[in-house]
């Protein structure tokens, strides 16, 4: 019998779920959830530092998760979310001053949406010639030190968003404590929603420190009063110049990079072959890039913060994934929403950012361990060392008006490094 173009995903009520597989309604819904808001504080921070409308991003970011899950045909477990690539690149094409709205929007969407483009086409290449050049040119000595370094160069914007204060570096240390207690020391549905019970046991204890006993700033709720319910977000229409376009368009290359190395970190956790989904993945980040730019909302890329979560509840059911989308196309349209999301303690998102963090690292070490990468061998040692350090350094490189980032520096001298050592082994 042919294979259906969407899994028929049985149920199965514990142990691992498979991308196929589904759990009960319920524990579909609570498992959505914690994954909108495993990727709500990066999907918003990426707009707020680009001068874009988080409420935009929000949306867009459901909006492409849904438009991802259909092209590669529902087998793909995965979330996209606001890509943290095209910070350094649109700052740099509209010229924005870091406060408030970007008055320049429409020329970096410009850009985005010609990201978007590239992508896709490289995504098609791939649809049409299978992946051997790019499994050749970033095997799993590459991937996973790219994905690991993911977390890694993540992990300086964790810990500085903790906060100054005493009380809010104890407060981080306890939003920890919570996350790990929970995943340790509990059971059931509610050890598989380890993140969001963490979350929500810091936040009160944050709630009772500091509103009731006065030993921290106070959550202060009357933004979430003053919100409405519902409202449309702030769209905006895209500008095409050439010069932004040549400037933003590149990043497509780092996004390639960065899925594949999702992708092969998803492989690794649910033993499934996923790279045959490999181009069609790739067209369905582009296109869901280039909606996204059409109407003021970032870049987005499979989210590393959302494989963290699997990792940690070892649950890859892509039907989550529709709900999730689903819960943050609603989010979207709330402004309430988005205000209370704003009362979470920076100290308390903090610590769980470090949690999730962490999980991404680790998952790029899992790479390494499923695919018994040889570390006795000299070249996999450099590759290895070399990309981790440029990239938890934040090793940046500028060539012209494009600035390559620590990631992206990383990513391709992983690439570039492996290739050069191959061929002196050869």
């Amino acid at each position: 019998m042919a294979e259906t173009y969407f899994p028929r995903w049985t149920l199965k009520t514990d142990g691992v779920i498979a991308p196929d597989e589904r759990l009960p309604a319920p524990q579909t819904f609570a498992l959505g959830v914690q994954h909108v808001v495993a990727m709500f504080g990066a999907t918003v921070l990426a707009p707020l530092l680009m001068g874009f409308d988080p409420n935009v991003a929000i949306l867009m970011s459901g909006v492409g998760t849904l438009l991802f899950f259909v092209v590669v045909g529902g087998r793909v477990p995965s979330y996209l979310g606001s890509s943290f690539a095209f910070i350094g690149v649109v700052i740099a094409a509209s010229g924005y001053g870091g406060q408030g709205p970007n008055a320049n929007i429409g020329v970096a969407l410009g850009g985005i949406v010609a990201c978007g483009l590239l992508y896709t086409v490289i995504g098609l290449a791939v649809m049409a010639t299978g992946t051997q050049w790019i499994e050749r040119l970033m095997p799993p000595v590459v991937t996973g030190a790219v994905v690991a370094v993911i977390g890694l160069n993540l992990a300086p914007i964790a810990v500085r968003s903790v906060g100054s204060t005493a009380f809010d570096g104890w407060m981080a240390v306890i939003t920890i404590l919570a996350v790990g207690g929970v995943a340790v020391f509990t059971r059931g549905l509610l050890q598989k929603l380890l993140i969001l019970a963490g979350l929500i046991v810091a936040y009160l204890i944050y709630l009772v420190l500091a509103n009731g006993m006065g030993l921290g700033k106070p959550i202060d709720f009357s933004g979430v009063a003053r919100a409405a319910w519902f409202g449309l977000p702030g769209f905006a229409s895209p500008v095409f110049k050439l010069d932004a376009m040549l400037l933003i368009a590149p990043v497509a290359v780092i996004l390639v990079a960065e899925n594949l190395g999702h992708i092969k970190a998803v492989s690794a956790m649910t033993g499934r072959n996923l790279d045959p989904l490999m181009g069609r993945a790739f067209v369905g980040d582009g296109l869901a890039t280039m909606l996204a730019g059409g109407v003021g909302g970032t870049g987005v890329t499979t989210y590393a913060e959302n494989i963290g979560v699997m990792a940690a509840t070892r649950i890859y059911s892509s039907i989550v994934f529709v709900v999730a989308a689903a819960v943050a196309i609603v989010l979207g349209f709330s402004p309430k929403f988005g205000a209370l999301i704003q009362t979470i303690p920076a100290s308390v998102l903090g610590g769980v950012s470090i949690v999730v963090f962490g999980l991404i690292a680790i998952a790029g070490a899992k790479i390494w361990v499923d695919n018994k990468v040889d570390f006795s061998e000299n070249r996999n040692l450099i590759v290895a060392a070399v990309t981790l350090v440029l990239g938890a350094g934040d090793f940046a490189l500028k060539i012209g008006a494009f600035t390559l980032g620590g990631i992206g520096t990383a990513t391709f001298g992983a690439i570039l490094l492996h290739a050069l050592l191959a061929r002196r082994a050869g």
